[in-house]
């Protein structure tokens, strides 16, 4: 297996992760902050690396968000759709959710870096980064 497809699954292990931490529920009785999550990952005969991460369930569903430029977070779910094959949300009839994700070598979406990368500041108007300086030579 190339670094390229063991560096981006352990990225996409990492936002899962988090994302189970942060907006899913522990598996078993847990109350919320106290309790597991799973990690698994496998791969199959044609060199497909799938990563998934189990948790208790949430609020809401595991959907990409369009975060605002100063938004802290919410950009996860678009790193791993840009580094991906696919991935997808599977539920158990215990409650438990499942996220997985399959990286395979040579699949990056072609604009993967304008698609994470932030914009320029000049191409925000509401910044206004150069009327300060207009008068300054």
């Amino acid at each position: 297996m190339s670094d390229a497809v063991v560096d981006d699954a352990v990225l996409i292990l990492s936002e899962l992760l988090s994302n189970a931490c942060r907006h899913g529920r522990p598996l078993g009785r847990g109350m919320v902050g106290d309790g597991d999550v799973r990690a698994a990952w496998h791969v199959d005969k044609t060199g497909r690396l799938t990563v998934e991460v189990t948790d208790g369930g949430g609020p809401t569903r595991p959907v990409p968000a369009t975060p605002s430029v100063t938004a802290h977070g919410g950009r996860g779910l678009n790193i791993i759709t840009a580094l991906a094959d696919t991935w997808g949300v599977r539920d158990d009839v215990h409650g438990e959710v499942t996220v997985w994700v399959v990286v395979q070598a040579g699949h990056r979406h072609e604009d993967f870096a304008t698609r994470v990368a932030a914009p320029s500041a000049a191409a925000i108007s509401d910044l206004a980064f150069s009327d300060p300086f207009d008068d300054v030579d």
